[in-house]
């Protein structure tokens, strides 16, 4: 019985997880726990807290003006070609210069592979892929 109780309470938070990536990874985690908890009780918890952490930790979009920064950035003369992909949440190569968005510190841009990408400048995480 417990084991078909856990397994609903993966179901349902698993279900809500857009719900959670709205949230930090703080408040994905707990709100995830509390939801377990109310549904499974504490193995119900601890299953809700780590899907909450998880959904939390998605990467929020970048606001409208920086995306249409980048997308009017001029490109640069040099093209600058990596092999490796290019993905959301993973750094870019050190090989790489980002350029700094002007009016928002928050954000850097690059041009790889003739992709427009958006990243968190200290980490070089990407952020949005502009298609």
């Amino acid at each position: 019985m417990n084991i078909k109780l856990v397994g609903f309470a993966v179901g349902v938070l698993m279900a809500s997880t857009s719900a959670f990536a709205q949230s930090s990874t703080v408040t994905g985690a707990a709100g995830g726990a509390a939801t377990g908890a109310i549904v499974g009780g504490p193995v119900g918890a601890a299953v809700g807290g780590i899907v909450g952490g998880v959904a939390g930790s998605v990467i929020d979009p970048p606001p409208p003006k920086v995306v249409t920064y980048v997308q009017q950035a001029p490109a640069p003369t040099e093209r600058v070609v990596v092999k490796e992909r290019v993905v959301v949440g993973q750094p870019l190569p050190e090989t790489v210069v980002v350029t700094p968005i002007p009016d928002d510190p928050n954000y850097a841009y690059a041009i790889i592979n003739d992709q427009r990408v958006i990243v968190e400048p200290s980490s070089r995480k990407v952020i949005q892929v502009i298609q």
